[in-house]
């Protein structure tokens, strides 16, 4: 049964991103950040030796992260050297301060890259009656 309802509300959804934002943000409330995607990579030039030496610092520190529930999902990044964070933040100025704060961020080794993430907004459309009021 959820297949069937999921299959449904695609088609849905594809008009809905085909429209563009102008559509959804007309009429829709924007979206609070939920989350920050934070990627981070070691920077350009950087001798692999440095990072070696500093990475049970680091990986130790980034567990305490993960411990005090600042990190909710830790991956590797596929193809490439880094990682993939999701935080339980929302503010990126707060996640950067955090980041940089961890042992290769200090010895500025490694850059992130913040994505703010939010609840899909295209969705509120499907709550909405003819006369264009959520219920």
């Amino acid at each position: 049964m959820r297949f069937c309802q999921v299959v449904a509300i695609a088609p849905i959804l594809g008009i809905l991103f085909i429209a563009g934002p102008s559509a959804a943000q007309h009429t829709s409330p924007p979206t609070p950040t939920t989350r920050i995607l934070a990627i981070g990579t070691v920077n350009p030039g950087v001798d692999p030796a440095a990072v070696k030496s500093i990475l049970p610092t680091e990986v130790r520190e980034t567990l305490k992260l993960y411990l005090d529930g600042k990190i909710d999902q830790w991956f590797s990044l596929q193809g490439r050297n880094g990682v993939a964070f999701i935080l339980n933040v929302t503010d990126a100025t707060a996640a950067q301060d955090m980041l940089e704060k961890l042992p290769l961020g200090q010895a500025h080794l490694m850059s992130f890259e913040l994505i703010p993430l939010a609840p899909l907004n295209p969705l509120r459309q499907l709550q909405e009656t003819g006369s264009g009021e959520p219920h």
